[in-house]
C-alpha cells in the first residue's frame, strides 16, 4: 500500500511539474490589445505576464571593430547625428538589423586576439546597411557586437542589403538572403561564422529573387521564400512572390551547384492547369480558392535551373518562375518545418498588401496568410497545399516565424505605418496552435506580444514624408527566434521539439526602426520563473 502511494505521489508531482514546465510554452496569458499607434507618443512594449525581455544589443552601441560607415550596431555613421538637429530632420541612416541566428560555436575570435569571446553568437546581417554583425552573448560591452564583414571574399565588391538568415550546418556556413528585384539584384550569400568572415555570392548557384525566408531541411535542401510585392491593379497588389526548394549535387559545398526549383499549386477553377502568374488581375478565383478554409491543392516542383546544363552564371528566378508557371503567392516572407514532422509539415507565411483599402482584403489573402505545405519527405515531388490561417485587419502581415514548441508557432506582423494609422494599432506578435481550426471564429491566436513606439521610431513617425528624410517610422517587429544554438544537423529548426527557456533554449528578436534594439525573451522571474533557467554553460 505504501508503494502504491509512493508511486502515486510521484505520478501527481511529475504531472504537476510537467503542466509548471508546460505553462510557459503554451499557457501565455493572452494580451487584450495592441498599443494604439497615437501620432507623437511613445508606448512600451507589452509581453505576456510569463515573459520578460532583455537588451542584447542596440542601435547605439559601437561596434568593436568600426570599419568605413559601419561604426554602430543600428546606425551608420552616413549622417551628422543619431538625433537630428532642432529644426532639422537629418539623421543616421538606421541599419536595420533584421533576422537573428542563434549558435553554440566553439573558438570563435574576434577584432581582439587576445579576448575570450565565449561560446553563445547571435548572427544578424541588416535590411538597409551591406554588413554582417554577430553578438557576442558572453562577452562584455567593448566586445559585445563584432562587424564581421562588409565586402564579399574579393575584398572589393560590397556586400548588399541583408533580410533572411539561417545556418547550413553541412558546409558550416551561414546563409543570408537579399530582398532583391530579381534583375539586378537579391540572392543568397554564404558566409562563416568566425571573424574576419569570408563571404560569397551564390547568384549563379540559387538566382537572383525577393528572397527573405531561408531553412534547410533534414536531406540538405534549402526552401526560399520570396517577398516581392506585385504591381497594382484594381486596388489590389498582384500575387508576385514564389516559394522556392534549392537541391545541391553537394550539401558540404554549395559552390558546387544544384538544381532551383520552384513550387507549382493545381487549380480548382481550371482542373489540370496551374495557378499561375496573372498580370491583369489579382482577384481571380484562383486567388480565392487559395484563400479559402477547407480547399486542398495539389502541389509539385517544377525545375527552374540546373548548374549541370545552364551553368554558374546569375539568373532571374522570379521571370523563371513565371516562365515555369510557378504559382505566386502575395509575399511569403518567412516559412519554417514542424517540428517532429520529420520535415514533412513546412509552413509559410504571406504578408499581404499591408493596407485596409486593399480591395483584396475581403477574400483574395489582401491581409496575408499562414499556408501549410505538407509532402511524404523533404525531397518529394509532390504534395498538399492547404489554408491554414486568413488574416484579418487585426492579424495583419505576417512576417517572420518561429516555432515556440512541438503544436505552437509564434509569428509576427510587419503591418508598417500606413496599416499601423489606419487601424489605429501598432504590430504584435502572435502564438497560433496548428491543432486548431481557425475557420471557426471561436478559434483565436493568443498575442503575446504588443509592440511599443521607442522615442527615436516616435521621432522618426513624426519626421516620415519630410522632404530628404531616409528612415522608416514606428517600430516593426522582426527576426523571432527559437534555437539552442546546435550546430549540428540536429539543430536544424525543425528537428527538435523547442522548450524555451530550459536545456539551452533562447527566444531572441528585434525591434527594428528606431532605436534598433535587440531582445532575448526570459522568464520573467514574478511569474514563478527564474532568470537562470536557460543552460547557456
Amino acid at each position: 500500500m505504501q508503494l502504491c502511494r509512493t508511486i502515486i505521489a510521484s505520478l501527481v508531482a511529475a504531472s504537476l511539474a510537467m503542466a509548471a514546465g508546460a505553462a510557459i510554452s503554451h499557457g501565455l496569458t493572452h494580451i487584450p490589445s495592441a498599443n494604439r499607434a497615437t501620432p507623437g507618443v511613445t508606448s512600451a512594449t507589452v509581453l505576456s505576464p510569463e515573459l520578460e525581455q532583455i537588451i542584447r544589443a542596440q542601435g547605439s552601441i559601437l561596434l568593436e571593430n568600426a570599419a568605413d560607415a559601419a561604426k554602430y550596431y543600428g546606425y551608420l555613421d552616413d549622417r551628422p547625428n543619431l538625433l537630428p538637429a532642432l529644426g532639422s530632420n537629418v539623421e543616421a541612416s538606421k541599419t536595420e538589423p533584421d533576422k537573428n541566428t542563434y549558435l553554440v560555436l566553439h573558438g570563435l575570435k574576434g577584432a581582439d586576439a587576445n579576448y575570450d569571446y565565449g561560446r553563445h553568437f547571435l548572427f544578424q546581417g541588416h535590411e538597409a546597411a551591406g554588413y554582417i554583425t554577430r553578438i557576442n552573448l558572453d562577452a562584455d560591452t567593448a566586445h559585445r557586437v563584432t562587424l564581421l564583414a562588409t565586402h564579399e571574399a574579393d575584398g572589393i565588391t560590397p556586400l548588399p542589403t541583408i533580410d533572411g538568415s539561417t545556418w547550413y550546418p553541412w558546409s558550416e556556413h551561414l546563409l543570408f538572403t537579399q530582398e532583391g528585384d530579381g534583375s539586378s539584384s537579391g540572392g543568397v550569400w554564404q558566409a562563416t561564422p568566425n571573424y574576419p568572415s569570408t563571404v560569397n555570392n551564390l547568384q549563379g548557384i540559387m538566382g537572383r529573387g525577393g528572397y527573405e525566408g531561408i531553412q534547410a531541411d533534414s536531406d540538405g535542401n534549402i526552401w526560399i521564400v520570396e517577398d516581392l510585392g506585385g504591381s497594382t491593379v484594381a486596388g489590389a497588389r498582384l500575387p508576385n512572390s514564389f516559394v522556392y526548394r534549392f537541391i545541391p549535387k553537394n550539401k558540404h559545398d554549395l559552390t558546387r551547384g544544384g538544381k532551383l526549383q520552384v513550387l507549382q499549386v493545381m487549380s480548382k477553377a481550371n482542373p489540370g492547369q496551374p495557378i499561375k502568374f496573372d498580370p491583369d488581375s489579382a482577384l481571380t478565383q484562383d486567388v480565392r480558392d487559395l484563400h479559402t478554409y477547407g480547399n486542398v491543392f495539389d502541389t509539385k516542383w517544377v525545375t527552374l535551373h540546373d548548374t549541370d546544363g545552364d551553368g554558374t552564371g546569375p539568373f532571374n528566378a522570379n521571370a523563371l518562375a513565371k516562365i515555369k508557371d510557378g504559382t505566386p503567392f502575395k509575399r511569403p516572407e518567412n516559412g519554417q518545418f514542424r517540428p517532429r514532422s520529420n520535415f514533412r509539415e513546412f509552413f509559410f507565411d504571406e504578408t499581404g498588401d499591408t493596407s485596409a483599402t486593399s480591395t483584396a482584403n475581403a477574400a483574395h489573402g489582401g491581409y496575408g496568410s499562414i499556408m501549410k505545405l505538407t509532402q511524404n519527405s523533404p525531397s518529394a515531388n509532390s504534395g498538399k497545399l492547404t489554408l491554414f490561417y486568413l488574416g484579418d485587419q487585426a492579424h495583419s502581415s505576417l512576417d517572420n516565424v518561429a516555432f515556440w514548441d512541438e503544436h505552437h508557432m509564434v509569428l509576427v506582423e510587419d503591418a508598417g505605418d500606413m496599416l499601423h494609422t489606419q487601424r489605429n494599432a501598432l504590430d504584435s506578435g502572435y502564438l497560433f496552435d496548428v491543432r486548431k481550426d481557425y475557420s471557426n471564429p471561436a478559434n483565436q491566436p493568443v498575442r503575446i506580444i504588443a509592440q511599443g513606439r521607442d522615442p527615436s521610431a516616435t521621432i522618426d513617425a513624426g519626421l516620415l514624408g519630410s522632404a530628404g528624410f531616409k528612415n522608416d517610422g514606428d517600430n516593426e517587429l522582426t527576426g523571432i527566434h527559437v534555437s539552442d544554438g546546435d550546430p549540428s544537423p540536429l539543430g536544424l529548426l525543425g528537428a527538435k521539439i523547442p522548450f524555451p527557456f530550459k536545456d539551452g533554449w533562447r527566444v531572441f528578436y528585434t525591434q527594428q526602426h528606431g532605436d534598433n534594439v535587440t531582445y532575448e525573451v526570459i522568464r520573467n522571474p514574478g511569474q514563478g520563473g527564474d532568470r537562470n533557467d536557460s543552460d547557456h554553460r
